[in-house]
């Protein structure tokens, strides 16, 4: 599949162990000139953890991007209506989120912007990583 030109919505969960991983998938879909949308729950946005701190990980998500990350749950409702996105990855995708995407449960920047841009019928891509949601 051609990237060029796409506009994917790309959603950082708090699986903080994998962001340095996920940063490199971010700047391989950067050099297919895909227009990214970047989108942090409020944990990701927030927390500095022994992974690193969160100012540092906003620097470099908006430095690769060029664009401000979505990090609020009104910042995410248009992206539906608007059409902001084609494809939307969620990456990392933790088990709580892949829980409330399951259950319907719309109640963080990370969920709102996956059900607003699932209304259009596109594609919606999840990275699992989680040890518990796996586990049975």
């Amino acid at each position: 599949m051609k990237l060029e030109g796409k506009k994917i919505g790309f959603c950082f969960t708090g699986s903080f162990c994998t962001f340095k991983s996920t940063l490199e998938q971010l700047k391989n879909l950067k050099k297919e000139n895909a227009q990214i949308i970047p989108i942090m729950s409020n944990n990701s946005y927030t927390m500095d953890t022994r992974f690193g701190n969160a100012k540092d990980f906003i620097d470099k998500i908006e430095t690769i991007t060029e664009n401000k990350i979505i990090h609020t749950i009104q910042e995410a409702e248009p992206i539906g209506p608007k059409k902001m996105t084609d494809i939307m990855i969620i990456a990392p995708c933790t088990g709580n989120t892949i829980a409330k995407l399951r259950n319907g449960i719309t109640d963080t920047v990370v969920t709102m912007a996956a059900k607003s841009h699932l209304r259009n019928n596109n594609s919606l891509v999840i990275a699992v990583s989680t040890n518990d949601g796996l586990s049975r």
